[in-house]
């Protein structure tokens, strides 16, 4: 039986935090590798195509940048509510003088894939996902970290319309780039999609790092006993079930030079907010936009991620949302991350949930 991967968080450090320089083709590799990494036995050749440069120089260059801890990874993205995983993002009123401890506490669900501290009251922000067989469910797994934390408040905030989520940064352009407007996809419905055992084994055996070589998918076809042309045409047929979203590589945002990101929060009016939310989301330096519940002290109905190269790059692309849209100042806040406690690509099917339901139950 082949061994479980299981994900490691990666919290930054002040080590490796800072941004290294990258040449013009090592801008485009990586536009490119976070976009178009094709599901092709040979995936690198026709990125290295597109990028205009040799494959052995392609490779060389992703690996470097995988050694140097710019690309974090290359690795497929599954969606988490197609695969019938409960999830949800929680603001967390926390002590603010020992945000570490309930951080640290946070950190140890195995769903928890983002945590930051946020300049806010609500100063811990964190995903948690359970899997459709978890013990606890999601409400039970907040109602424990709330306890367990000694949190003063969380504040659950489902998503209620996903607009966009693509986190792909633009490494050529600049601010300029990141504020234009792109092409809006429709929003995407969020239901649980149906999947087998060949799904499951499929998800084990390819979730988790890629390897920087000719033909990365080999290794994951083999563990599964299929054929990699075999196992490529089922990873079709789960992007086409909408189960795969896609291969791509996936950054550290400072080593890549955007040192700076903003949860950019918006009041819009109930009957606006499909209209506007697609407006938002159609701006190129916005990597994700959400419909989210308002309550009594949290009135903000839509979310909007923003990455920049600096404090200043994230408030132009914002400000060009609220000019777009005829937001003003008391229409919007912005939260920037202080602090990153976790960040990981989630896991699928893998023990450890069980064991932390049992723990805590």
């Amino acid at each position: 039986m082949a061994s479980v991967k299981l994900p490691q968080s990666k919290a930054r450090t002040r080590k490796d935090g800072a941004a290294i320089p990258l040449d013009e083709t090592d801008k485009r590799v990586m536009n490119l590798l976070q976009s178009t990494f094709p599901l092709d036995p040979e995936p690198f050749a026709p990125v290295a195509a597109e990028a205009g440069i040799e494959l052995d120089d392609l490779i060389g260059r992703t690996q470097r940048l995988l050694d140097n801890r710019i690309i974090r990874e290359i690795t497929p993205i599954f969606d988490t509510r197609a695969l019938g995983y409960d999830s949800m993002l929680v603001a967390a009123k926390v002590d603010s003088e020992n945000p570490q401890r309930a951080a640290k506490l946070v950190n140890a669900h195995p769903g928890v894939s983002h945590n930051y501290l946020r300049t806010h009251d609500f100063n811990l922000w964190f995903t948690i996902a359970t899997p459709p067989d978890s013990k606890l469910g999601l409400k039970g797994s907040i109602d424990a970290l709330m306890e367990e934390t000694g949190a003063v408040s969380m504040r659950e905030l489902p998503t209620l319309t996903l607009f966009k989520i693509n986190m792909n940064l633009e490494m050529e352009g600049g601010t300029e780039a990141l504020a234009a407007q792109v092409e809006a996809a429709p929003p995407r419905e969020l239901e649980a999609q149906p999947y087998d055992e060949t799904d499951i084994a499929i998800i084990k055996a390819l979730q988790g790092p890629m390897k920087a070589v000719e033909r990365p998918y080999d290794e994951a076809a083999q563990e599964v006993g299929m054929s990699t042309d075999d196992f490529l045409a089922h990873l079709e047929g789960m992007k086409d079930r909408k189960i795969l979203r896609r291969v791509a590589a996936i950054l550290y945002h400072r080593r890549a030079g955007f040192s700076a990101n903003g949860m950019g929060v918006w009041k819009v009016p109930e009957d606006q907010i499909l209209e506007v939310g697609g407006v938002m989301a159609a701006t190129r330096g916005i990597s994700h936009c959400y419909q989210r519940p308002t309550y009594d002290d949290w009135p903000y109905s839509v979310f909007t991620m923003a990455h920049g190269r600096s404090k200043e790059e994230c408030d132009a692309v914002l400000d060009s949302i609220a000019e777009t849209c005829e937001m003003g100042p008391d229409d919007r806040s912005t939260l920037y991350s202080s602090t990153e406690y976790k960040k990981i690509r989630l896991h699928y099917f893998t023990p450890d949930y069980a064991e932390w339901d049992a723990a805590h139950s």
